[in-house]
């Protein structure tokens, strides 16, 4: 089990909509929300991707960062980096993306870090760095 007062940091092999690479640490000082995803998942599309859309238009990116976290644990094949820009590009999610790192046929390592069921899962870091809410 993680430690909320002091979280894992992401594990990501990719980023898309971002110049740089972000991470917990440097983003320290913002509250930090972070989407996991699938992007063949309903429910994210649904709802768990437009509440973090609705979220990031509402608050500055200096006050609240949105991070999506591509979590992909099923149907690997279909869900690629390629698969994955084109979704974004076609659903215009303006927030940046990262993959979580691929653990072979287990859980991506972040997914299993923050010991997450499935997706859509929602994090939210205070400014502290520190995990507040895990939903």
């Amino acid at each position: 089990m993680f430690d909320p007062e002091n979280p894992p940091e992401l594990a990501v092999t990719r980023w898309f909509n971002t110049r740089t690479p972000l991470s917990l640490e440097a983003l320290k000082g913002k509250v930090v929300l972070v989407v996991a995803f699938q992007m063949l998942c309903p429910g994210c599309v649904q709802h768990g991707l437009p509440q973090a859309q609705k979220i990031a238009e509402q608050f500055s990116d200096e006050e609240v960062q949105v991070i999506g976290l591509h979590a992909v644990f099923e149907h690997h094949a279909a869900m690629g980096p390629e698969s994955l820009e084109a979704f974004l590009h076609e659903y215009g999610w303006p927030f940046p993306v990262a993959i979580d790192t691929p653990d072979g046929v287990k859980m991506p390592r972040t997914m299993a870090a923050y010991e997450m069921r499935g997706t859509p899962t929602m994090l939210v870091f205070d400014r502290q760095g520190r995990l507040r809410r895990h939903y």
